[in-house]
Formats: C-alpha cells, structure tokens, sequence
C-alpha cells in the first residue's frame, strides 16, 4: 500500500515537474521575444539614424560642389574678362598704330607730291640743258670736222676699231686668267681627293724576297735532308723545281726559287717532312703532291678574302684563283695582290668623291693587275695578257679599257680608267711601296741632274728629295723670268720622254738676280 502511494506521489510529482518545466520554457520563450523585438526596434532605429546622418552628408557634398562650381563659373568669368579687357587694350594700340600710320602715309604723300612738282621741274630745266648740249656738241664736230679732216663716220670707224682691239685684248686676257683659275682649282680638288683617299687608305711596306728559310730542329736533320749520296734532296728539288741550300746557317735550310708560289710549296712540303721524320724520294713525291693541293685551296680562298675586303662579287672562279696567285707574286718588291686591293681601295674612294660608282672603280682596281698571275707563262704584256684573259668572263668594256688602258698602252675611254690609273700610280709611288736597288736610284739621280744640265742656261741642277723634285739654277743674264717658266716646262717634257720613274717628278726653275755696292 505504501508502495503505491510512493508510486502515485512520484507520478504526481512528475507530471507536475513537466508542468513547471513547460512553464518555465514559455516563460524564457516570452522574455527571448521580448528581447529579440527590443534588439529589432534598436537597430530600426540605428538605420534610421544612420540614414538620416548620410541624407545630411550628401545634402553637405552636393552644397559643396554647388560651391565649388559656382566659384569656378565665376573663376572662368574673371578670366574671359581679363581677356577680354586684354584684347580691347590691344585692339585700341592698333587703332592708335593704324592712326599713327595713316597720318605718317599722309605726310609722306605730300612730300611725294612736292617731290614731283621738284623733279617736273628739274627734268625741264635738263631738257633744256640737253637741247643746249647738243647745239654745242653739233657745232664741236663740225670744229672737229674741219680740223681732224674726217667726217663724223670715219671718227666713229676707227673708235669702233680702236675699241674693238681693246675689247679682245680685255677678252684674251679674262680667257687667260679663267683657264689659269680653272687649273688652279682643279689642281686643288683633284689633290683634295687624292689626299682624302690615300688618308683612308693604309697599306703595307714593300717586302721582296727570292728565298725562304726552313728551320730544323738540330743540324743533323741537314744530313737526312741531303739523303744517301744526295738522294733527297735531288728528289725535292725534282719535285718541287726550288733549289735547296745546306750551308752552315745553324739549324736552318734555305730554299731559293723565283716562283714564290712553287717556293711556298717547297716550303711547306719540307717542314712536314721535317716533322714527320720520314724523308726519302717517295715520301718526299707524297708530300709534295699534298701542299700542290693544299696551295689550290690556299689561293683560292685568299682570292674570296681579296674579293670580300673590297666589296667585288660575282668574279668567275678561275679569276678568284688568279688573284690568289698574285699574293705570291712581286713587283719592285710589292706584293701584286696587296697592291691590287690598294688600287681598289684607292678607286673606290675617289669614285665617290667624284660622284660615280665605287662598286665599278673596286673591280677595276681589283683586276687591273690580274695578267701578272699568269704573264711568266704567256706572250706579251700583262695588260694585254689581263685583257685577253678577262674577256673570256663576260666583263663589262669599263673593265677591260682600265685594265688595257692603266699603263698608256691604248687611250682611256672611261673615267673609271683614269681613276685606276691614277690610283696604281699612288700605290706605286708612295715611299716605301717599291723598292730600287742602290745602284739604279744613284743612276736615276745622275741622269736627271745629267738632263737638267744639258739645256742652255743652266748652271746648275740638282736633284733632291729622293729624286721627285730637280732644282735647276739658271743664269740670270741669259734666261728672263719667261724663259724661266718655258724652260721647266721643255726640262718636264724631256724628262717624261727620256726617263723612268715612279710618281712624278717636280720642276723648279730658280733665277736671282743680286745688285751689290758697298758704303764708303
């Protein structure tokens, strides 16, 4: 019983546990209600502060730019004023100018007009003069008349005639003094351009030999050299066409040929024997038969290099070679093919100095020398021969005439000739480019010293700076300062037609004349 009672009591106490419970929630439920409206009311009223506050601050910005733009209306407005007022100011200057001007207009054209009355005038009192002159000038021709017993027409005859000569004279005279002026400036720019062209210009000194000199690492490779009884070193020259000399230079052979070509070849053949150790006739055929072809390819690229330094293209390949030769080749100790580059070089520039095509003077200058690769094997001339040989290759008759042309042989048709002749003779003669033994320079001086002495006159001739220039002292008594001049001009001329020589050679012609008396 008591047991149910407990049982009954718990129930109750449950359900009234729930009861309270479900109180107690609705009555936190009601209070987070409240508060959640309390938080939504609050921040209404947030937002509707916030937006008031943000209504006031555009209401600010836009009365801020309405000031803003009212002080730059009225800022624009000031500014076009002063312009304004500016250009009134101005306008009224020129108002005033323009008065100014109209008034000066005014004063001048009444002084024109007083100046005209002033000439009318004078102009007649000059007619009147001039009627008057002209009565006296009639009545002094007929006094005239009388006396010189001519009439008016014969006077005016020989005025004409008198007048005439002088006007030749006069006219013979400007002719003379034109063409001295003209040689004058020509002389200068021609030496302007030749100058400006040797200047860019630099070349090498003249360096001729007829032996080249192999060494050896010690003498005993002489005596391999020489082989059994001589064997090897017949065998060489045989082969190669150079001689070779075993003396007692220490450690060295020399090889002496003037075929510089075949002399490059020997060379090379025996430093490779020498380095290979193995010398005997038939090695020494193998060796040689190898540096023949190794030289082929040698002078065919220094020809592309020559053709490549002065800018020629399109040469046939047989000519590329020929100008390779010409590297192993001399001509009063210049080397050909370096002289050949130096007259393209040299054409080139004076060619567009002058205003005509560089492209046209290289090649000439390149190939003006091109028979000298081959002239010890053929007949005739090397420019002949270079002309025979280049026309085989289609090029242009510019070409062949410079080629023809650069020694004087046959007339120069072109300006391209000329050029190329001008420039072999610069490369040629500059010093140091050529060289002359000693005995034929002394004799060289002599002849000209010897020739400037053979004309009437003369006193004494001297030849100076390395023989490009002859002084010749003359007597005073019996050449004149005009025989003077026709004098160096016949001592030039005999010069060109009796000697040889590089450049040119300068003629100076000195007359003194001293008056001496002495104070007592």
């Amino acid at each position: 019983m008591l047991q149910i009672d407990a049982y009954i009591y718990g129930i109750i106490g449950l359900i009234v546990g729930i009861i309270v419970a479900v109180l107690i929630l609705k009555i936190a439920g009601s209070r987070k209600i409240k508060r959640s409206e309390e938080i939504a009311r609050r921040l209404i009223e947030d937002a509707e502060k916030e937006a008031k506050i943000k209504k006031k601050e555009a209401v600010l910005e836009a009365k801020d730019e309405w000031f803003k733009a009212k002080a730059n209306f009225e800022r624009e407005i000031q500014n076009r004023k002063s312009d304004i007022g500016r250009i009134e100011k101005r306008l009224s200057e020129k108002e005033e100018n323009l008065d100014r001007k109209v008034d000066i207009l005014n004063k001048k054209e009444r002084d024109i007009r007083n100046r005209e009355k002033i000439i009318f005038a004078r102009e007649k009192a000059i007619n009147a003069r001039d009627a008057e002159l002209e009565k006296l000038i009639a009545e002094q021709n007929e006094q005239l008349e009388r006396i010189a017993g001519m009439s008016a027409e014969e006077a005016k005859k020989l005025l004409i005639l008198n007048l005439e000569q002088e006007a030749r004279a006069e006219a013979v005279q400007i002719i003379k003094d034109i063409k001295e002026e003209a040689e004058r400036t020509a002389e200068k720019e021609a030496r302007n351009i030749i100058i400006q062209a040797i200047q860019r210009c630099a070349a090498d000194q003249a360096t001729e030999s007829t032996v080249s000199v192999v060494h050896l690492p010690s003498d005993e490779m002489k005596g391999r050299i020489i082989g059994r009884e001589g064997r090897n070193i017949r065998a060489f020259e045989v082969a190669t066409g150079i001689d070779v000399i075993v003396d007692d230079t220490p450690e060295a052979v020399i090889l002496s040929g003037y075929d510089s070509i075949r002399r490059e070849i020997a060379r090379m053949a025996l430093e490779k024997l020498v380095v290979d150790g193995r010398i005997h006739p038939a090695r020494i055929e193998e060796v040689v038969a190898k540096c023949e072809k190794e030289m082929d390819i040698i002078v065919r690229e220094l020809g592309e290099q020559a053709c490549f330094d002065c800018g020629v293209h399109g040469l046939h390949i047989d000519i590329i070679k020929l100008l390779g030769k010409l590297n192993f080749r001399t001509s009063y100790g210049q080397n050909v093919l370096q002289h050949s580059k130096e007259v393209s070089f040299l054409s080139g520039i004076m060619a567009a100095e002058l205003g005509l095509d560089p492209a046209i003077a290289r090649r000439a200058g390149l190939l003006h020398d091109i028979g000298k690769a081959i002239d010890r094997d053929t007949e005739g001339t090397h420019t002949q021969i270079g002309v025979k040989l280049i026309s085989k290759y289609n090029e242009s008759p510019i070409i062949l005439n410079a080629i023809a042309s650069h020694h004087e042989d046959i007339p120069q048709e072109t300006p391209y000739s000329v050029l190329v002749q001008a420039a072999d003779a610069i490369s040629g003669a500059r010093p140091g480019a050529r060289r002359e033994t000693l005995e034929g320079y002394i004799k060289r001086l002599e002849k000209l010293e010897e020739l400037a002495d053979s004309f009437k006159g003369v006193e004494k001739a001297y030849a100076i700076q390395a023989g490009r220039e002859v002084r010749v002292m003359v007597e005073a008594e019996h050449i004149d300062d005009l025989g003077a001049e026709q004098l160096s001009s016949e001592i030039a001329r005999k010069i060109q037609a009796e000697l040889e020589y590089p450049g040119q050679i300068k003629v100076t012609v000195i007359r003194e004349t001293r008056a001496v008396d002495y104070a007592k």
